[in-house]
């Protein structure tokens, strides 16, 4: 088995959205390497004002987003009537599809917020199509102990640790995607199988790992090469997300919050939401 190697590292980097909502954001809007995802925005705080604004109302097309909190709640509203609030623990899903106008507001739990957003393309066949939103509270996200203080959860399609598939609750992505949150103490293992096909990516959010002898630190993403196998040593208390999916061979065309194909396409949603069609 071809176990995967780290081919580049990211370092995120401190931005902000919504109404001045501080994060940590990656993105590889224009890295194929990063392809099915897009971005990856991280919200961490002990303090309101970091992000006390949250997002108003704002349009999407063409993309989906998966909303992950470990720590805090997470309101969701769209001009579809749908409310969700996650709890510690959950994580939510939307496809922009052809329009949605949604807002979200990120709320602390015993003082602090820790959280994560991924933005995943959609195949051009797909960007076109409705709107749909689910949420998954957090007993409703797949976990598997691999040993004391050593825990995945599995948001989002398959993994196989162990010689055990298993499923997480999101199957009903654009393209098939992994996204997982492997939670564990100095010197624990990972090791899963992979789909070769995948593109896959580590985004270290807590503590320092080691992929094939490479270290990877708190803040940074690994983009990893192609292999069937996967294996990852803690060098401290870590957490890790583990993000992977079929690249999309398309062009990227980003502006704002819409991700289309073309620049016609992204000056047709421009219109579409000022004439309020987005819709």
């Amino acid at each position: 088995m071809a176990i995967r190697r780290i081919k580049q590292i990211i370092q995120s980097h401190p931005s902000s959205d919504g109404d001045g909502v501080k994060i940590q954001r990656v993105h590889g809007f224009n890295n194929t390497s990063f392809s099915p995802f897009l971005m990856i925005d991280e919200l961490k705080s002990i303090s309101p004002d970091d992000y006390i604004g949250g997002f108003p109302d704002h349009p999407h097309r063409g993309i989906e987003t998966l909303t992950y909190m470990l720590n805090g709640h997470f309101q969701h509203k769209d001009h579809m009537g749908n409310v969700g609030e996650l709890r510690d623990g959950g994580a939510q899903w939307m496809s922009a599809g052809k329009g949605i106008i949604h807002s979200e507001m990120p709320m602390m739990t015993d003082g602090s917020l820790h959280g994560f957003q991924i933005w995943v393309n959609l195949p051009a066949a797909k960007k076109m199509q409705p709107a749909q939103y689910t949420d998954f509270q957090p007993e409703m996200i797949t976990e598997k102990v691999l040993g004391k203080n050593n825990l995945v959860r599995l948001i989002s399609g398959d993994l196989t640790i162990q010689g055990d598939t298993i499923k997480g609750p999101l199957q009903q992505t654009g393209v098939p995607t992994t996204i997982a949150d492997w939670q564990a103490t100095k010197g624990a293992k990972f090791t899963s199988c992979l789909n070769p096909d995948f593109q896959a990516m580590l985004y270290v959010y807590k503590g320092t790992i080691e992929v094939e002898g490479k270290t990877v630190k708190t803040g940074q993403l690994a983009l990893l090469d192609y292999g069937e196998g996967l294996a990852i040593t803690n060098t401290e208390d870590s957490g890790v997300l583990l993000l992977s999916g079929i690249p999309i061979n398309e062009p990227v065309v980003h502006y704002g919050p819409f991700v289309m194909n073309s620049m016609e396409e992204i000056e047709q949603a421009v219109q579409d939401y000022q004439q309020g069609q987005l819709v």
